[in-house]
């Protein structure tokens, strides 16, 4: 995992996520998932291309429940985007590059 990924938790959600002066993408993922596991470069390459622009968290979804619950993660990988503590995009499932950055780059 690439040194510009904060690994979230339910602990510090509110905190490195909800609290966050830029936009951040948290990836929800768990150890025993082959998609997630395509994407993580995908999402590594993210976070050093748009370090100054967006924040990027991981957050396992067998370590953390109550997020995933509370903002209706059903599937994985799954990647939400929040700006100003607000939802603002679900993106769902190993998608291209191209496509998770077409989504994203709205919010900058």
């Amino acid at each position: 995992m690439s040194e510009n990924i904060v690994t979230v938790t339910d602990a510090n959600f509110e905190e490195e996520v909800l609290k966050s002066p830029l936009p951040v993408i948290v990836d929800f993922w768990a150890v025993w998932c082959v998609p997630c596991k395509m994407i993580a470069p995908t999402v590594d390459q993210i976070a050093i291309e748009y370090k100054d622009k967006l924040k990027v968290g991981k957050l396992d979804v067998d370590a953390s429940r109550a997020v995933p619950a509370k903002y209706g993660v059903r599937g994985i990988p799954t990647i939400l985007l929040f700006k100003g503590g607000q939802l603002k995009e679900t993106i769902v499932g190993a998608l291209p590059k191209d496509k998770i950055v077409a989504v994203i780059s709205k919010h900058f």
